[in-house]
């Protein structure tokens, strides 16, 4: 069981990151709704979560499809899951039927399996494409260049409804490369928004989502920041 120091300190930080959100959209003449605040809940303790959920936080983030088949059945009814991790094509099935929205579709043949899998559970599942906008080689996505071919392609499949972006953006030196990231990623995004009617810029996670709120975001992904450091068990 969770301590209600634990508790205490989940709804201390989600008060102070929901302020820091206001302030940085304000900042930038948005309007703070306009961004959804996502628990991402890799390592944390359902009771934890469930915390958050109650506080008003109903949009969860998993990355690893086996520990959230192990820990759905004691998320709150009411808690909304999307799938933020890497995801094999073989594991596709097992989750198709268990989240509202695929975030990290980087390939059309991941998109494809997505889209059998959709088929056969009988639902069109929605889906963001997953941009490298840093190009870096240890990280998923596909390169801006390559993104408006995988947008084609993945529009025409029948069961898939793309509803945006999504990146993991490379750590800044310095804000204001931050914020160049950030903006180049927006701006990608307005282009790809006259291809197809996309809603959703995913983008922020615990240590940037101040700077991608002031650039567009609709969507931050927070993990640390709202549960504390994350504990890594020792592999035996």
């Amino acid at each position: 069981m969770e301590s209600e120091t634990a508790k205490n300190a989940v709804l201390e930080r989600l008060e102070s990151i929901r302020q820091k959100l206001r302030t940085a959209c304000e900042s930038a003449g948005r309007d703070p709704q306009a961004v959804t605040l996502m628990a991402v809940t890799k390592t944390v303790d359902p009771e934890l979560i469930n915390t958050a959920v109650d506080a008003g936080v109903h949009v969860l983030g998993e990355n690893r499809v086996q520990e959230f088949l192990g820990k759905r059945e004691l998320y709150r009814a009411d808690a909304e899951v999307q799938f933020i991790g890497h995801l094999q094509t073989n594991k596709v099935k097992q989750i198709i039927d268990k989240v509202s929205m695929i975030q990290s579709v980087d390939s059309l043949h991941l998109a494809e399996a997505i889209d059998r899998a959709a088929e056969h559970a009988g639902l069109r599942m929605p889906v963001l494409l997953e941009v490298n906008i840093g190009g870096e080689l240890s990280k998923s996505g596909v390169s801006p260049a390559e993104l408006p071919a995988l947008l084609r392609d993945v529009q025409q499949l029948p069961c898939i409804e793309v509803r945006g972006l999504m990146t993991i953006p490379p750590p800044a030196a310095d804000p204001a490369e931050q914020d160049a990231v950030f903006a180049e990623m927006a701006a990608l995004y307005r282009e790809m928004q006259n291809e197809a009617p996309l809603s959703v810029l995913s983008m922020g996670m615990s240590g940037d989502y101040e700077s991608a709120a002031r650039h567009g975001s609709t969507m931050v992904r927070i993990g640390s920041a709202l549960f504390g450091a994350r504990y890594y068990p020792p592999k035996l």
